[in-house]
């Protein structure tokens, strides 16, 4: 039986990991949980798992009693009394830039770690690398495309390889014309041709930022370079990933689109269990396609890749900047192209911060939300 803490536990990773620990009632048992403002998802899922430690970051009145055997922390950072003792893995699936604390804090405490939150290896990939060596705690990736490279690698992150190549839907905007972009609505960014996912990340995948995300996300778990790493766009999202080996022979992991395998496989490794993934029909597939990213029609995949490649407190500042902008595009505030605007202006404003420990890397973050917030006057 392996014991999980579960931090994200009422978002869109977070439920369908649930799911996972439902199918496999006798593998997974859940003995924390950690939820944000979503009260009545988060007292369910109290009521249903019977967790030693339950926290929420709301401060709304939760309406009925938590078990005695449950032991309930409230406000904004009480996740972090979820990452407890007993557990054996952390399934960190905060997004945003409170994840990198959850990874962190799970890591001094010795626990391996299943990763469902980007942000924290883009901010923080050197130190959290640094610090998992230090601790012999393992990082097990949760995103489709990265556990698909890990795959492709037989599960080993030391294997030899000459480039890895992370496939790209192209987002709900990857057919769009420059006029309809400039028009868009949060609406029409949330309509995701594959993959039913959180608003935020739904927003990313639009910019393609997730996938520059993703691209300095492989820098650190694989230990490599960036002109070791491409992208290409592949609509159908059955191919999630790709690695080209040292001979040449390219490996590549597919399915239909289903988060629910790179969690399970992300708990249960090395054992693979039982899916409710349906099984590829090959024949009715039809053609799938590559293409090349249209970078005209993307600038914030290059413009967050550079920070990646700027590295010290570039990456915090494009972060901090992007979960901002993204979070006034999806309350109207702010349009589409503005998001690019937000993040570029605020690297160009940033001077450079050498320090790579949490304190600098906060206040990186905080100096990217705020230049967006004075750009747009809110």
């Amino acid at each position: 039986m392996k014991n999980i803490a579960l931090i994200g536990s009422t978002g869109s990773i977070g439920k369908q990991t649930l799911s996972v620990v439902r199918r496999h009632s006798d593998k997974f048992k859940i003995v924390s949980l950690a939820a944000g403002q979503n009260v009545g998802e988060f007292l369910s899922q109290v009521k249903e798992f019977k967790p030693l430690v339950a926290t929420i970051a709301s401060d709304k009145p939760l309406g009925e009693k938590i078990d005695k055997q449950t032991e309930l922390f409230v406000g904004e950072n009480s996740f972090k009394n979820a990452i407890i003792d007993q557990a054996d893995i952390v399934v960190v699936a905060l997004v945003g830039f409170k994840g990198l604390l959850a990874v962190l804090d799970a890591i001094e405490k010795g626990k391996d770690v299943a990763l469902a939150n980007k942000e924290s290896l883009v901010v923080g990939g050197q130190l959290v690398m640094q610090k998992a060596k230090e601790k012999g705690v393992n990082i097990y990736p949760v995103d489709s495309e990265h556990s698909a490279v890990w795959q492709a690698l037989g599960c080993d992150f030391n294997t030899p390889f000459n480039k890895i190549i992370l496939t790209c839907s192209g987002g709900a905007f990857r057919d769009f014309s420059q006029e309809r972009l400039n028009s868009a609505t949060a609406k029409d960014a949330l309509m995701h041709p594959n993959w039913k996912m959180g608003a935020k990340i739904t927003v990313d995948c639009a910019t393609v930022v997730n996938k520059a995300f993703e691209v300095i996300e492989a820098k650190w778990l694989y230990n490599t370079s960036f002109d070791k790493i491409d992208v290409i766009l592949h609509r159908e999202s059955i191919i999630h990933s790709m690695v080209e080996m040292g001979d040449g022979a390219v490996l590549a992991q597919m399915s239909y689109p289903d988060m629910e395998l790179p969690i399970q496989l992300a708990l249960s490794y090395p054992e693979r269990l039982k899916t409710d993934v349906k099984s590829l029909d090959f024949a009715s597939l039809g053609k799938l396609t590559f293409e090349q990213l249209d970078h005209k029609r993307f600038p914030c995949f290059n413009l967050v890749v550079t920070a990646g490649k700027q590295g010290d407190g570039f990456p915090a500042v494009a972060n901090g900047a992007n979960e901002q902008a993204v979070e006034l595009f999806l309350k109207g505030a702010i349009g589409f192209n503005d998001i690019y605007k937000g993040i570029y202006g605020a690297m160009l404003a940033f001077e450079g911060e050498h320090h790579l420990d949490v304190e600098s890397l906060t206040q990186a973050d905080a100096f990217g939300r705020r230049y967006v917030k004075e750009l747009f006057g809110v």
